[in-house]
């Protein structure tokens, strides 16, 4: 079970969601933003002398599909904002699941993220996965220069599972988009407070970060 949460560990989390914003943003309104032309198109068939149903009902189907999705986006970021603590995950899920919330957000600021996490037995806390994760590529992004590549890898371990990001020299990326971040950078005693709030072991490593996560009961 995680520790109590400290003042620093709060701190911590909100200076996260701070940074994390402009990615909810994008991962809330994505499926939104179909909604209204595939509406345009379906209003244009309808006011047709003899409208085409069967194009109608598929233009439905779509909008219903879009907005189930759009309420599954709602009700992970409501996740992060305020996480379960008892609810576990896998490994590759949660890796899978950060990967899609930032990696547009890293390439713009000239970072590719490569996912080499394969499938592993067990589940995490996945809270502290997730929440550690992002700390851990907001924090090497906002000290190691672009462009660059960010590797995602994992190991089970008899205790739990070993998480690796690796940092990557490249000369592929395109820095041209590199702005100033929307908040505060993230540094390592965030990261710190963080780990210690959600039970997580957080290791310095070359040009990286290792994160040790226990198994869930």
């Amino acid at each position: 079970m995680p520790a109590v949460t400290s003042p620093a560990a709060e701190s911590a989390r909100y200076a996260l969601l701070r940074r994390l914003a402009p990615s909810f943003r994008h991962h809330l309104v994505v499926n939104l933003q179909p909604i209204g032309m595939i509406y345009e198109v379906m209003d244009r068939r309808l006011r047709a002398p003899a409208p085409d149903l069967a194009h109608v009902q598929d233009s439905a189907n779509k909008i219903n599909g879009f907005a189930k999705a759009a309420l599954g986006s709602c009700v992970d970021v409501v996740g992060w904002l305020s996480p379960d603590d008892a609810a576990t995950v896998s490994v590759p899920e949660a890796v899978r699941e950060c990967a899609a919330l930032l990696a547009t957000s890293l390439s713009f600021r000239g970072y590719a993220l490569r996912n080499e996490v394969p499938d592993l037995p067990g589940t995490v806390r996945r809270t502290g996965l997730r929440t550690l994760l992002a700390a851990a590529l907001l924090h090497c992004t906002d000290h190691l220069l672009a462009p660059a590549d960010l590797v995602l890898t994992a190991t089970a371990e008899a205790g739990g599972a070993l998480l690796r990001v690796e940092v990557r020299s490249s000369s592929e990326g395109d820095n041209s988009f590199r702005g100033e971040a929307n908040y505060r950078p993230l540094e390592w005693h965030d990261l710190e407070a963080l780990a210690a709030a959600d039970g997580v072991e957080l290791a310095r490593q070359d040009q990286g970060i290792a994160l040790r996560l226990p198994w869930a009961p």
